[in-house]
């Protein structure tokens, strides 16, 4: 024979509605969570692209510097960003037309100083410092991206 449920009691009617709402809120919760997650990982890889493409545009500059007369004022004279030099200008345009947001608003900088040299034979090098400017969409801070090299001519 078939047993039959016993009767809700009118103390237990409505219990299973309350359950199944607080299992919704839980879930709406961690759902919200998860969303959160995606949008912050979705930042920190933008982030991450902006920083290496800096990080590309100063070692390229760096290079074309290395392949040029390495000495300290052809270095300025050429890819100062004081003087607005030929080598320079050719940089800076490929770095606002790069895609880094705001970078042709806030242009990049390049300086030289004169490292004395060492030992016997000794040659002063120019260490050259750039700096790479972007502002990201919806960040307030400006962020910047430094790198320094140091060449002997």
């Amino acid at each position: 024979m078939h047993d039959r449920p016993a009767p809700i009691q009118d103390s237990e009617r409505g219990f299973t509605i309350i359950e199944v709402l607080v299992s919704l809120l839980i879930f709406s919760v961690g759902l919200l969570g998860v969303v959160s997650l995606f949008g912050t990982a979705v930042r920190t890889s933008t982030s991450a692209e902006f920083r290496t493409m800096a990080a590309m545009m100063a070692s390229d500059l760096i290079g074309r510097m290395w392949m040029s007369d390495r000495s300290y004022t052809t270095l300025q004279a050429t890819y100062g960003s004081a003087n607005q030099g030929g080598g320079y200008v050719a940089w800076k345009n490929m770095v606002t037309s790069s895609g880094l947001p705001q970078a042709s608003s806030l242009p990049p900088t390049v300086t030289f100083t004169t490292v004395g040299g060492g030992g016997t034979a000794a040659v002063n090098s120019s260490q050259a410092t750039i700096t790479i400017f972007w502002k990201a969409p919806g960040d307030a801070d400006v962020h910047q991206y430094v790198a320094t090299a140091q060449m002997k001519p």
